[in-house]
């Protein structure tokens, strides 16, 4: 963990597998009766808190897979930031590149109904001001993954994905030495409206649509920012084919890059080589939807990417292999209250797995 004025430098420590960069926030999680509509209202019958914000989601159900995994954000100096260190040292996620600052600490207000459905409002500047440490961009050279969130600032965004670029120019002018620049995974986790002077703005974002390994966007998100649901699908699939080639990847193969669409309980969709596939969701007694769609892209991160490429060939079955873990470890996150106590082991997936007679290791 750094201060403030740590902003621009540190030391040389914190080097992880892989790097998730986004909000570690309170969540204030309301059960109500209902989400209610402009001008309605709702009654809560529990109020209660919880820790959340994307990046720390992802990170704890990486690190809850066994992964070795780092977080870059910004917390408030307030009660809300400490209660957030204090959540974090809970886990075994580094937080070496995690830095206190003055603003007030981000925080969401959750509304959630008896279907699991939910309404999320945030506040607080602490992770809005994020200003990505020498020390922390230094240390993408060593991990094999980056994931960034689109609640980043756009001036962090664009300052992370330069680094991963040149670190791609170096691996190239090295040629065969061994050096690989990092994986990319970019998270669409927002509307365009809900970004605007908060988060990636829209020609930041298009930027990783034709740079990151694995692009990610939900059934808000895309379509809201290609203009609808079969439009997100094509311009991925366009940008795609205009853009590979192993010069510009770190993730080389027909299959890469890779992007999915989420949809929910409706299931999801995905963009692989050039080929889209559609795939259900897992049926399951639903309790809460919050952080689902960050336990999935963990759950694509950890088969996707993490895992041993030798073990991981890239194939169609490898696909809907990773897809299937994917959509195990989001299933499993609905059927507890919150997002990370649901977050699931990686034995408990394969449990679960086969129990659905699903056999992601043939």
């Amino acid at each position: 963990m750094t201060t403030e004025s740590d902003d621009d430098g540190g030391a040389d420590e914190g080097s992880s597998s892989i790097l998730s960069v986004g909000a570690a926030a309170i969540d204030e999680w309301y059960a109500v009766s209902n989400l209610p509509e402009p001008d309605g209202g709702a009654f809560a019958r529990e109020v209660t808190s919880a820790f959340g914000g994307v990046g720390a989601n992802v990170a704890a159900a990486l690190d809850r897979l066994g992964r070795d995994v780092g977080l870059v954000s910004r917390v408030g100096d307030d009660e809300y930031g400490r209660r957030a260190l204090e959540y974090l040292e809970e886990t075994d996620v580094d937080a070496t590149h995690v830095a206190v600052g003055d603003a007030a600490h981000t925080r969401s207000l959750i509304l959630s109904d008896p279907d699991g459905e939910r309404a999320i409002v945030t506040a607080g500047e602490s992770f809005r001001n994020l200003r990505p440490a020498d020390a922390a961009l230094d240390a993408m050279a060593d991990a094999d993954t980056v994931f960034l969130t689109a609640y980043a600032p756009d001036r962090a965004a664009r300052r992370i994905l330069d680094r991963v670029r040149s670190l791609r120019a170096a691996a190239a002018e090295a040629g065969d030495s061994g050096v690989d620049p990092p994986a990319l995974v970019f998270d669409l986790s927002g509307s365009v409206e809900e970004l605007v002077g908060r988060g990636t703005e829209p020609q930041t974002i298009h930027r990783f649509l034709h740079e990151a390994d694995l692009f990610v966007a939900d059934g808000v998100a895309a379509p809201a920012f290609f203009g609808s649901a079969t439009a997100a699908v094509e311009r991925v699939a366009s940008a795609h084919e205009r853009t590979r080639g192993p010069e510009s990847r770190s993730r080389r193969g027909p299959t890469w890059p890779r992007a999915v669409l989420t949809h929910g309980a409706d299931g999801m969709t995905a963009v692989v080589g050039g080929e889209v596939g559609r795939f259900d969701a897992f049926d399951v007694e639903t309790v809460d939807t919050t952080g689902a769609g960050d336990a999935f892209t963990a759950g694509l991160i950890d088969r996707w990417i993490a895992a041993d490429a030798a073990a991981s060939p890239a194939d169609r079955d490898d696909v809907d292999r990773g897809v299937s873990f994917a959509a195990a470890v989001a299933a499993i996150n609905c059927t507890a209250r919150f997002t990370q106590p649901g977050l699931p082991t990686r034995s408990e997936v394969e449990a679960f797995l086969a129990d659905r007679g699903v056999d992601i290791d043939r």
